[in-house]
């Protein structure tokens, strides 16, 4: 097709627009990238990082476009080569046989079909100095950053946070970087290195000032956070009054941030910045057994009630919808006070109204609580009570029986897994000891119940896990026929043995079964992902209850087997569906399934 210029105004005007909408390159980019020499992961690095390589990802189609690409890729290669020790490298790239760096953005071409990247590394640089002065005690510098390692920026870098954090971390919360002396010597392949650091003096933490859109009681926040005035200065302090405030589950944003100038006196003042979460959360969860039908629960959360950063959390259940047994379910209440007691530490209530009906008893339970929880860690924390339980229970050991204690719950937990939903690697350890003191006829004892769990991905980044559960139960001092059935112990369903009905296996009394006085249950599983979302689980469940306060030779046992399915849901966890079946004992026959979210353990 021939274009002629038109004559007239509106032809010009029209000849212009077409001009203006007709494409300026029709052709795909073609682009070469060569780097003799260059070991493979430095050439798919760069290939990831260039702008030129990935312009057709990227959306880069026009020339102005891609020549910008170009001229950055220059910098962007030549800090890659640095990153990996090669300081003295010769970068070309060039757009249709001309060098990008010497063509003009005022007179682009009006096509670019090729481009052709190439790199000449050059030797890799080791370090001839390495210095980073003055250094704080105990300063412990990469050992990458030493005379003869290979020199890359990454180190220096490293090398010059570490010089800092350890000045921080003596008290000197202005420590700085006063200057740095890098210099490459080509014809040795050397690179000196020298670090200056300016320490600032050391300092004390002053106030905290509090400001943002909370509902809180400032006294409390005071009383919650700990700020630890008056003492040497520490990130670590810092970041840990920030672990407190969150760890309230009332803030949705906390922000504490140092001021820019100390004060005249050596203490440093903070700005804490605060923004609520909303006062009212609703949840509901929903688990699916062929046996034992359907679970319902619901959890209702009120925070910062009284404006002192409480928690009053309302859970209810509803249990054996469509199931085997009577429909049942629980109603309890927990209220947390965090700034009773001061940092770490807080006070709760608790309550609970419970119906348990199950093949082998049938159970009304009633308490009331008060206790303090100590916060060791994210991981860990332990928790004691005290309070009163009232049970009414009809069992193989008769009917309308009665059971009045004083209840003394203690309970620390130790979550070191990388995930609460679907852990690949970890442990978790839940311990508790209740002693209880019969009155009106009951007798006293105590009951002990550990659950340890462990996790592997032997090494494969959680694409094949190994898990591993182990359950141990006692109540020592009474006989069985005086505690109260929800004190011994039962094996069978989702949460011992799978395969098996819920609560199935205890000891044989008369023509009835009741619970144990110990159990000892082993759950292991085999997970393995076929895509990032889906997952396979081979897993075995077995379980044993006796009736002597610790498992022996005697005891009653059953198992189970099967395989699962589990979805990712992301942070709510993987959906789960197992198929299960019993492998020994005699407490169950046919397939089971079961279905919920959030793994078996």
């Amino acid at each position: 097709m021939q274009w002629s210029k038109p004559r007239g105004n509106l032809g010009r005007w029209l000849f212009y627009a077409l001009t203006a909408l007709m494409p300026t390159t029709l052709a795909a980019l073609e682009t070469t990238l060569t780097a003799p020499g260059a070991p493979k992961q430095l050439i798919e690095r760069i290939e990831e990082t260039s702008s030129v390589t990935t312009a057709e990802s990227r959306g880069l189609d026009t020339p102005l476009e891609i020549l910008s690409a170009a001229l950055s890729d220059y910098r962007t290669i030549v800090q890659i080569l640095y990153d990996e020790g090669y300081f003295s490298p010769v970068v070309s790239i060039k757009l249709d046989g001309q060098e990008a760096a010497e063509l003009s953005s005022l007179s682009v071409p009006a096509q670019i079909n090729r481009a052709v990247i190439t790199v000449e590394t050059g030797p890799t640089f080791t370090f001839g100095t390495a210095v980073v002065q003055p250094l704080a005690p105990k300063t412990e510098l990469p050992e990458e950053f030493a005379t003869g390692k290979l020199a890359t920026t990454g180190a220096i870098q490293q090398a010059a946070s570490a010089g800092v954090s350890a000045w921080k971390d003596a008290g000197h919360a202005k420590a700085d970087v006063a200057g740095q002396r890098v210099i490459a010597r080509h014809a040795q392949a050397r690179l000196d290195a020298d670090i200056d650091l300016d320490p600032g003096r050391r300092l004390t933490f002053g106030k905290m000032f509090i400001s943002g859109d909370t509902d809180v009681r400032h006294h409390s926040i005071e009383k919650i956070a700990g700020f630890p005035s008056g003492e040497v200065y520490s990130p670590a302090q810092i970041q840990k009054v920030g672990t407190r405030l969150r760890r309230t589950g009332t803030f949705n944003v906390v922000s504490i941030q140092e001021r820019d100038t100390p004060n005249p006196d050596g203490t440093l003042d903070f700005d804490a910045t605060f923004e609520d979460l909303p006062k009212r959360r609703l949840t509901f969860g929903v688990e699916l057994a062929s046996r034992d039908g359907i679970d319902v629960t619901a959890t209702w959360t009120h925070r910062n009630m009284f404006k002192r950063a409480e928690r009053l959390r309302f859970e209810a259940a509803i249990r054996n919808i469509g199931g085997a047994e009577d429909i049942d379910g629980r109603i309890g209440l927990r209220l947390d006070q965090p700034d009773r007691l001061g940092p770490d530490d807080n006070t709760f209530w608790s309550a609970l109204l419970e119906r348990r009906n199950t093949e082998n008893y049938n159970v009304s339970v009633a308490s009331l609580a008060y206790g303090a929880r100590r916060t060791f860690s994210d991981q860990l924390y332990a928790e004691a009570s005290a309070g009163f339980q009232w049970s009414d229970a009809d069992d193989a050991y008769g009917d309308g029986r009665k059971f009045r204690y004083f209840i003394l719950p203690f309970r620390s937990e130790w979550d070191k897994r990388d995930s609460k939903v679907s852990a690949t690697r970890g442990f978790y350890l839940d311990s508790q000891i209740m002693p209880f003191a019969g009155f009106s006829g009951t007798d006293s004892g105590i009951r002990l119940f550990f659950d340890g769990r462990g996790y592997t991905s032997l090494g494969t980044g959680g694409r094949l896990v190994l898990a591993g559960r182990v359950q141990l139960g006692s109540v020592i001092g009474p006989s069985a026929d005086n505690v109260t059935p929800d004190f011994l112990f039962f094996s069978g369903g989702a949460g011992t043995v799978r395969g098996q009905p819920f609560e199935s296996l205890g000891i044989p009394v008369g023509t009835g079964v009741a619970g144990g006085k110990s159990f000892l249950g082993f759950s292991g599983e085999v997970r393995g992902k076929v895509t990032d979302s889906l997952s396979l689980v081979g897993f075995y469940d077995y379980g044993m209850v006796d009736t002597s306060s610790f498992v022996g030779s005697g005891a009653e046992d059953h198992a189970g087997a099967g395989l699962g399915v589990r979805y990712d849901l992301g942070g709510f966890g993987p959906l789960r569906f197992d198929l299960a079946f019993p492998v020994q004992g005699d407490t169950g026959d046919g397939l089971q399934f079961y279905i919920g979210i959030g793994q078996a353990f």
